[in-house]
């Protein structure tokens, strides 16, 4: 499962003198979270995956969760009319959350949750990849961006917004797309879910 937050800090500048050429730098802060399960069989450590898991709506839990936020700090400045985006550094703060088995388990529910969770996580991490792809996206799309006849600089700042926001609904489609794949009737998350359950 994944939440994501789009946060656009533009700060963007009419500085007449000469304009360098953008500088582009994107950064990723991971962080993770777990939270703490118990149970003696497959079965009783999904319901309390259930009843513990991060929420996801309003009367849902997910088992777990990948969760960012994006911010863009943009800088131009304008020299003879022409704007040029002199800066944009991208900084996206990845959240991870899992379950922590915290019971005592059996070898053959540990080798169970062992691969179960192997699975959990590679999809929570294919989330996050995607995040990134959507970053250096964003990057090759804002960068060099040049805008003539804009002394304020106002279409230059509309138009790196729009490049912005369009390549973030591009990533957060295929976000959505790779849930419906993972997440169908006879998809990779059910079998997941029965191979811990079924011993």
């Amino acid at each position: 499962m994944r939440v994501a937050v789009l946060a656009c800090l533009v700060t963007i500048g009419a500085v007449c003198g000469s304009a360098s050429a953008a500088s582009a730098g994107t950064r990723v802060l991971v962080k993770t979270r777990t939270y703490e399960i118990t149970g003696t069989t497959g079965l009783a450590l999904m319901q309390s995956m259930d009843r513990k898991g991060p929420k996801h709506g309003f009367t849902t839990r997910a088992i777990a969760q990948t969760g960012y936020t994006v911010d863009w700090d943009l800088d131009a400045g304008q020299d003879n009319g022409v704007c040029r985006l002199r800066r944009a550094n991208g900084t996206l703060n990845l959240f991870y959350t899992f379950p922590r088995v915290a019971s005592t388990t059996t070898p053959a529910l540990q080798k169970r949750w062992t691969r179960f969770f192997a699975g959990v996580r590679a999809h929570e991490e294919t989330h996050g990849r995607i995040a990134k792809e959507m970053m250096r996206a964003t990057e090759r799309s804002i960068s060099g961006l040049r805008i003539a006849d804009d002394r304020s600089c106002y279409k230059t700042r509309r138009e790196a917004q729009r490049r912005i926001k369009a390549t973030y609904a591009a990533y957060e489609a295929k976000q959505i797309a790779f849930d419906a794949r993972e997440h169908r009737h006879g998809g990779h998350v059910e079998h997941l879910v029965t191979a811990l359950i079924k011993p």
